[in-house]
């Protein structure tokens, strides 16, 4: 009989805007509530507290939260589109899940009720 996966899963919102960069320039400033939505195990089957979680989003999603995402140093190379926040925010969930016993294995971020890009890691 297979091990049965076992994983925490969070929602927070964020609220955020961007410009697209095109070839032949940057397109209208416009503003998302972010949608995120975490799925997290953990690395030692040990119980995570929700309010450890919480507090690793809420540090991360902050470098975001409220900002012009073209501004800043992480998307100065890079289009501040939602599939490079989603790997950007993947890799620094995941970096600081870490210290407290976990692991992402799935984040969903959508720019809209019926628009999201999903990175996962089973």
């Amino acid at each position: 009989m297979s091990k049965l996966q076992q994983t925490y899963k969070v929602k927070a919102y964020v609220n955020a805007s961007h410009a697209m960069r095109w070839a032949n320039g940057v397109g209208q400033k416009h503003n998302h509530t972010w949608e995120l939505i975490f799925e997290i195990k953990s690395l030692e089957d040990k119980m995570i507290v929700f309010k450890d979680i919480d507090t690793v989003i809420k540090s991360v999603t902050s470098i975001i939260s409220g900002k012009y995402l073209n501004d800043l140093q992480e998307f100065s190379e890079v289009n501040p589109s939602l599939e490079n926040l989603t790997e950007f925010l993947f890799s620094q969930l995941n970096q600081e899940l870490k210290k407290i016993g976990g692991q992402l294995i799935r984040l969903e971020v959508g720019e809209s009720p019926t628009h999201s890009y999903v990175i996962s890691n089973y």
